[in-house]
């Protein structure tokens, strides 16, 4: 039973992210004009990182409770550090980056784009650890 539940929070938790990256940012940016949009998400993303952070965390702990297994556990937890890196960190960097390009900082944009990049690998690994976690999980 709590494999089946643990199974579930895994795939719920990527298939949430997919849709952020696959659905909801690029219809933001499609549907409003780009100074609007980049408020928007930039309102929305912690908000997205605090639901993924609360969802990995719940599923860590469920995977602990559940005794997963190391590598479900592992992946879990890096998940988890990873929100918190993502949230706390990346974000406020990113935005920051992002004032300084608009105030003419000439280093600014790419230390925007660095980062966003950096932000966009970090969803990615997640997305990669929650998968190999969720197919672990099936597996059993």
């Amino acid at each position: 039973m709590l494999s089946s539940i643990l199974t579930w929070m895994l795939g719920g938790l990527a298939g949430s992210m997919l849709f952020f990256a696959l659905v909801v940012a690029p219809t933001v940016f499609r549907s409003l004009p780009g100074e609007h949009a980049g408020a928007f998400l930039r309102a929305l993303f912690p908000r997205y990182y605090l639901w993924g952070l609360i969802a990995a965390l719940l599923t860590t702990l469920l995977a602990l409770w559940a005794n997963a297994g190391g590598l479900v556990v592992t992946a879990c937890a890096a998940v988890t550090v990873l929100f918190v890196f993502a949230r706390q960190n990346l974000m406020p960097a990113i935005n920051r980056a992002r004032l300084q390009k608009l105030d003419g900082d000439a280093g600014a944009a790419a230390r925007f784009k660095r980062l966003h990049g950096l932000s966009v690998l970090i969803n990615l690994l997640q997305l990669l650890l929650l998968v190999a976690a969720t197919a672990w999980m099936v597996r059993l």
